[in-house]
């Protein structure tokens, strides 16, 4: 399952630039990022808790902002657009936030699909016949 949200959200991104532009492909693009690695992380390590799982993907992805303060991520940019798109090249503060959405959002859809959740397969008092 964890491959497939890889899949879905690496289209989801591409899907995203092909039909925004600005700060919505910028920073959902962003949100998508730590979302795949949310995805990575929890094909890595299934056990996981949604919420360890989220917080180490955004550990990640701050990791990786944090980065581009050194001249390492712009140097290897220019010698790889893999390494572009993974690392980026320049700090952007705000999108420390748009990874934060990324991971909330992902923890609750990781939450919400996780099998043996507790309250999986119980039916609702209002749907009690």
């Amino acid at each position: 399952m964890a491959a497939g949200a890889a899949v879905a959200t690496v289209g989801a991104g591409l899907g995203l630039r092909a039909v925004a532009a600005g700060s919505v492909a910028k920073y959902g693009g962003d949100a998508l990022y730590t979302v795949l690695v949310l995805a990575l992380v929890i094909l890595l390590a299934p056990r996981l808790t949604p919420l360890r799982a989220a917080g180490t993907a955004l550990a990640i992805s701050w990791a990786v902002e944090f980065l581009q303060l050194t001249p390492w991520p712009a140097e290897l940019a220019r010698h790889s657009p893999v390494a572009r798109l993974v690392l980026g090249s320049t700090f952007n503060a705000p999108d420390l936030f748009w990874y934060a959405a990324g991971a909330a959002a992902g923890c609750l859809v990781h939450r919400a699909l996780r099998p043996g959740r507790r309250g999986a397969g119980r039916v609702p008092l209002s749907r009690r016949g």
